[in-house]
């Protein structure tokens, strides 16, 4: 097995990730919202250009799934991430609409090692997502626990 690149030694506060892009589509709005948000705006064209937020939109839960996916590719899956113990905040701050393209980045605020299991480290880490006019259009924030480089060795 490869080590992973990631550990919790890596993540230095105010450090700032590249989550890349995503084009988002009208078909996996309208999937994702049949399987697990039914409300016409995520289902409908016209029904979203009726609400208010004017178009045919991602549910706030496809917005979380869709940065979690962006996370993954940067860099969570080459890590030695061991999950998260909740998060602290989530704000679905402008709609994100069919055609958009999102950006996003993830900055380490701060990072401790855990009192009680030494071999984990917490890393608290704030991201935003953007629309492809720089709009903010999500913010999240929430402690990750990744194994230190001596847990791993």
């Amino acid at each position: 097995m490869t080590a992973k690149t990631w550990a919790y030694e890596d993540f230095v506060e105010g450090t700032s990730l590249d989550l890349g892009t995503k084009l988002v589509s009208a078909a996996e709005i309208i999937e994702f919202a049949q399987e697990f948000d039914a409300q016409p705006m995520h289902l409908d064209e016209e029904a979203g250009k009726a609400s208010i937020l004017g178009g045919l939109a991602a549910s706030g839960w496809h917005t979380c799934a869709m940065f979690m996916r962006m996370l993954c590719d940067a860099f969570l899956l080459d890590s030695t991430s061991q999950g998260a113990p909740g998060v602290d905040y989530v704000k679905w701050k402008k709609p994100v609409l069919a055609g958009d393209t999102l950006s996003g980045n993830t900055t380490v605020l701060a990072r401790r090692v855990s009192r009680s299991k030494p071999q984990i480290g917490l890393v608290t880490m704030r991201s935003e997502l953007f629309n492809q006019r720089g709009e903010s259009v999500f913010e999240f924030e929430n402690t990750c626990m990744f194994l230190t480089r001596e847990a791993i060795a």
